[in-house]
């Protein structure tokens, strides 16, 4: 049978947020599709298909994971109704002697008016049957498929788009992040030297009071214990390389959520450090100011799939 996936390069990064929709008729059918899909953990896909054709629902779900869906909360809504081509209607020869038997007594028990006539007896929608098609899965898939396909072509196009928009909005924070932190380097830098200038001019007032020499080599061994207990370069060096990392990431395709959403978990973690090391207010600051942009991207980041 033809594959009927639908044929590309590259899978784009995705939103878990989209809607396709489109409606054809194919071989007297009336086919209408709807697929739209919303921020879910892992792929959860609902389908609800017309009865005629509800033996192809467990054929849904694997075409839209061989598209390459692989999270979201996925609703398809298929509705597949006969145009006048497919089903024809016999009479129920069967009923009607029943029907008529019926109509006889009705006429004779109760001394009714004979207005029996065909145009009577064919009212009654009940003596006809419908004969449909039998069942053919393979040939209602490819009948199916060509609606299908166009449906998921619009839904996984505003998947696309909005993950483009997305993927902007969250290299835009991480630029922001970025300065911040060098921001923070710089400033870290500064906090030892000016504690190294405090601490020196300190000692020396009290030296003096007693006419006492300074120990430069003990103010240096303060000022380098300081240094050392307020050094923040192996928590900067390791935001850098997480901040590189889900630059990667966003120049990939496909489903990069998760890996996002682990990375990011990493770098509040070293940035909770740094934070914790400084003891300067425009530190702490710049700080907080990182906390919230990572805030914000991690809500972003629950939209991509």
């Amino acid at each position: 049978m033809k594959n009927h996936a639908l044929e590309g390069g590259t899978v784009l990064i995705r939103s878990m947020t989209g809607f396709g929709r489109c409606r054809d008729t194919v071989n007297g059918r009336d086919v209408t599709v709807e697929i739209k899909s919303v921020n879910s953990r892992y792929f959860d896909c609902s389908v609800r298909i017309s009865r005629p054709v509800a033996y192809l629902e467990d054929r849904v779900k694997p075409y839209l994971q061989q598209l390459g869906v692989r999270r979201g909360k996925v609703d398809v809504w298929i509705t597949v109704e006969d145009a006048g081509g497919d089903a024809s209607r016999e009479l129920d020869e069967a009923r009607v002697w029943e029907y008529l038997h019926a109509l006889r007594r009705l006429r004779d028990d109760f001394g009714l008016r004979d207005d029996i006539s065909v145009m009577t007896v064919a009212r009654n929608p009940e003596l006809f049957t419908a004969k449909k098609p039998e069942e053919d899965p393979d040939r209602d898939w490819a009948e199916l498929c060509p609606v299908l396909d166009r449906a998921a072509a619009a839904f996984l196009s505003a998947r696309e788009r909005e993950g483009e928009s997305l993927c902007r909005d969250i290299r835009a924070k991480l630029a922001g992040i970025r300065q911040a932190i060098g921001r923070i380097e710089a400033l870290s830098a500064e906090c030892a030297a000016q504690y190294r200038e405090r601490l020196t001019q300190r000692l020396r007032e009290v030296l003096a009071e007693y006419r006492l020499s300074p120990d430069e080599g003990r103010i240096l061994t303060e000022c380098a214990v300081y240094a050392d207990k307020i050094s923040v370069d192996e928590e900067l060096v390791r935001l850098r390389t997480h901040l590189d990392a889900m630059e990667q990431v966003l120049t990939g395709d496909g489903a990069v959520g998760r890996r996002l959403d682990f990375l990011l978990q990493e770098i509040n973690r070293e940035i909770n450090t740094t934070g914790s090391k400084c003891s300067s207010a425009p530190i702490a600051a710049l700080v907080v100011d990182v906390k919230c942009e990572l805030e914000k991207v991690r809500e972003q980041i629950q939209n991509l799939e």
